[in-house]
């Protein structure tokens, strides 16, 4: 049976089959969303300086790199009666990263904090790099839009609430926002034990709640016993995949090569830039670095609610527009509200920017893998997925290793500059999305 056959075979799931099947991406993104919006001020608390933040960040990108293809890689050939062929990962990722996450607001040294992180990263690769495959897996042709939308809802949702989660703790339940030189704040450490809950639930609900169809193959099992003949094979098969990329997949990916920088660099200073720049704060010691990051953090949550909100229309405009065209739309609002960000003098403006970055980041987490799946084999879905993610993590790789420098010798360690340089770089990945990608591929 042709894989485009099976494919048409697959049944048209409810919607609260969809749902149930993306709640687990709401934790894992709770999860990102905290080190993203949290680990740069918690390692300036342990006195790193502006040119070290990228490099610390390092871990994401290079454990991206080496862990998703080899999970998309072994979780197309793993098939278990009871917890099927993702579930096994999204459930393995959820346990350590929830213990990295409980202990990271504990880290008393730079190369504590670094080190958990590197944990984090490579455990939640581990259970989100098989989500993006369980939608092809599961869901039509038809369907594959709604599940990826559906998959950015619940990436605004966790996100949003992550993001806010410092202010939440120190404006509500009047947790301290600081905290002497080389401590991390009682707002920071509760929100990372809350995100920790809420990463093991939600993950675990959809591991509970989802089935996943057996190989359509019934020599499924006998293939892939004689293709294991080791690590090697993996790898192999990997640079094979690598070399045989569709045609849109590969302008697909270097879209996502200027799209993510963007958001990387955002990631890197943002919420310091707005604790330095906009509150004024003097070091990470001074009460207003605190309320800048705690409010640089609500607005983060911010852009999180309006990628929520945007997500449930997002299919109707990709439906009239198509895909391509929505998608280059979407990044050029992402990239005026990162540029903007550097004439904010009221700090309220900051949720005007990142309405434009909410709109971009929901589309981000959709459009590309809609676009992508319908032109992968259905057998090798994991693995390409996983290579794909190669360019999101090749850019921030680049940037945490020379982007230091920049900071240093050409930006001044000016952060608002380096966000709009972000900015920038969104542009050009919306003009190529325009002018290369063919629909019909």
């Amino acid at each position: 049976m042709s894989e485009i056959a099976q494919l048409d075979k697959k049944p048209k799931l409810s919607l609260s089959q969809i749902i149930n099947m993306s709640v687990g991406f709401f934790g894992i993104q709770f999860g990102w969303d905290l080190q993203r919006a949290n680990m740069g001020p918690i390692y300036e608390h342990l006195h790193a300086n502006a040119d070290e933040i990228p490099l610390l960040f390092l871990a994401a990108p290079l454990t991206g790199l080496i862990v998703q293809p080899i999970i998309g890689y072994m979780s197309d050939r793993t098939w278990h009666p009871k917890f099927g062929r993702r579930r096994p990962y999204f459930l393995i990722g959820a346990i350590f990263s929830t213990i990295a996450l409980i202990f990271m607001p504990h880290s008393s040294v730079l190369w504590m904090a670094a080190g958990l992180l590197w944990i984090m990263d490579v455990f939640g690769n581990v259970a989100m790099e098989p989500f993006r495959a369980f939608v092809a897996d599961k869901l039509n042709e038809d369907q594959r839009t709604q599940g990826f939308v559906m998959q950015s809802l619940m990436i605004g949702l966790g996100g949003s609430i992550a993001s806010a989660l410092p202010w939440i703790m120190t404006n509500w339940l009047h947790f301290s926002d600081t905290a002497a030189s080389g401590i991390i704040p009682d707002n920071v450490k509760w929100s990372f034990y809350i995100g920790a809950f809420f990463f093991f639930g939600a993950v675990l609900y959809t591991v509970l709640t989802s089935k996943e169809y057996p190989p359509a193959d019934l020599g499924y099992r006998e293939k892939v016993k004689k293709s294991n003949s080791g690590f090697g094979a993996g790898i192999k098969e990997i640079f094979h995949a690598i070399a045989n990329m569709p045609k849109r997949m590969k302008i697909l990916s270097l879209v996502q090569f200027f799209t993510w920088p963007g958001l990387f660099l955002m990631w890197f200073f943002y919420n310091t830039a707005v604790a330095r720049n906009i509150f004024h704060a003097t070091s990470e010691t001074d009460p207003l670095y605190g309320q800048g990051t705690s409010f640089g953090g609500l607005t983060l949550a911010f852009y999180n609610v309006v990628t929520f909100l945007f997500a449930f229309i997002l299919p109707s405009i990709a439906r009239k527009l198509g895909r391509k065209l929505t998608h280059s739309l979407c990044l050029l609002c992402g990239a005026i509200g990162l540029i903007s960000v550097a004439f904010v003098e009221n700090k309220y403006m900051l949720y005007v920017c990142m309405t434009g970055v909410g709109i971009a980041w929901a589309s981000i987490l959709s459009m590309p893998y809609a676009m992508l799946s319908g032109v992968l084999p259905e057998n090798k879905v994991g693995v390409y997925m996983g290579i794909f993610n190669f360019f999101i993590v090749l850019p921030e790789i680049i940037a945490s290793l020379g982007f230091g420098w920049i900071m240093k010798n050409v930006l001044n360690n000016d952060r608002l500059a380096a966000v709009q340089i972000g900015g920038v770089l969104m542009i050009i990945a919306a003009a190529i999305c325009y002018f290369l990608i063919k629909e019909k591929d």
